[in-house]
């Protein structure tokens, strides 16, 4: 049989009211009765709701997270950067996908409405950036993870050095002689793939390299348009091959190797995530270290000091992206 406050309140002859004054420390309380409830809460083993308790403090201790699936590769890292930050800090976290789309998107605003919790990580889901600016204007404490959207949004974010960390890539392959690289790109929308484009084109540009339009090829961050990438560019003599993600860029390096290419010898290879598939994919594959659990932490951390008393940022907050050399593009 489950207690309620009610049947506390009876037992002690006090009012409901009084009861939740003592369960949450509130109000002057003649210290006899504020003993005696307690005393029948121990005798009944009453356990209060956590989230009654935490919405009459004003507070749930709950951060949503709003995603837009958890199958993408990265997701993995950034949540949990997350979580052990929150879960360090006495907060739970709240998960939301996309997964149902507008179905989706109607439960989460429920919760919204709901308060459910008391601040709100995001990787934007596609399309979503007006309402979650809405959410964040209208008093909703809310950070962006990984600002994918071709323009910044006007709350705070967490994000990482996309132009530089293609540049870096570029400047890696030049170093090798590669001079005619096959770029396989995310989806166009996205902000991070103009940042990768133009940061990768930059370094061309500054040997004195043009890259060929032909070469470029906009994938959708799957294994399967890394492949299709490489057959589609057959007999163009590409000697490089720049993906955008890890994903995309085994699938072109699997590709290489059906075609009887070697790699790296006639095709260096290099991914984007530095995921932990790039040390083990055959070659290993060199990356573009994302630093996806410190994005997780440190956005999680902006809202739990948010809760102490600080403001959020007023600028995005940028994790320097590292190179990472592995034999897909050296020889061993």
């Amino acid at each position: 049989m489950t207690i309620t406050i009610a049947d506390v309140a009876a037992a002690a002859g006090v009012s409901k009211t009084t009861v939740s004054r003592v369960l949450n420390g509130k109000g002057d309380l003649d210290a006899q009765t504020a003993d005696r409830v307690r005393r029948v809460i121990a005798d009944l083993g009453y356990v209060p709701s956590a989230r009654a308790v935490g919405l009459a403090r004003g507070r749930t201790r709950i951060v949503g997270m709003l995603v837009p699936s958890l199958t993408w590769p990265w997701m993995g890292e950034v949540l949990q950067g997350a979580v052990d930050a929150m879960e360090a800090a006495g907060y739970g976290l709240l998960l939301f996908t996309v997964n149902r789309g507008e179905d989706s998107m109607r439960q989460f605003a429920q919760q919204v409405s709901a308060k459910a919790f008391d601040g709100l990580l995001v990787v934007e889901p596609d399309g979503q950036t007006d309402y979650i600016a809405e959410l964040y204007a209208g008093g909703l404490p809310v950070v962006l993870i990984d600002d994918r959207a071709a323009r910044r949004p006007m709350f705070p974010s967490v994000g990482t050095t996309n132009r530089r960390g293609a540049r870096s890539a570029g400047e890696h392959l030049i170093a090798l002689g590669r001079h005619r690289p096959l770029v396989i790109t995310g989806k166009t929308y996205f902000g991070c793939t103009h940042e990768r484009v133009a940061g990768f084109a930059e370094a061309y540009a500054d040997a004195g390299i043009a890259i060929d339009p032909d070469l470029v090829f906009e994938g959708d961050f799957t294994y399967g348009c890394g492949r299709e990438a490489v057959l589609r560019s057959a007999g163009k003599g590409f000697d490089a091959v720049f993906a955008h993600n890890d994903l995309s860029a085994t699938g072109a390096m699997q590709a290489v190797i059906e075609s009887g290419r070697t790699v790296p010898g006639d095709v260096a290879v290099v991914g984007f995530d530095d995921l932990p598939l790039a040390a083990h994919a055959q070659p290993p594959l060199s990356s573009v270290h994302q630093p996806l659990r410190e994005m997780g932490d440190a956005a999680a951390r902006m809202l739990l000091a948010h809760f102490a008393g600080e403001p959020l940022p007023a600028s995005p907050v940028t994790i320097p992206t590292t190179f990472v050399t592995r034999e897909s593009t050296t020889a061993r």
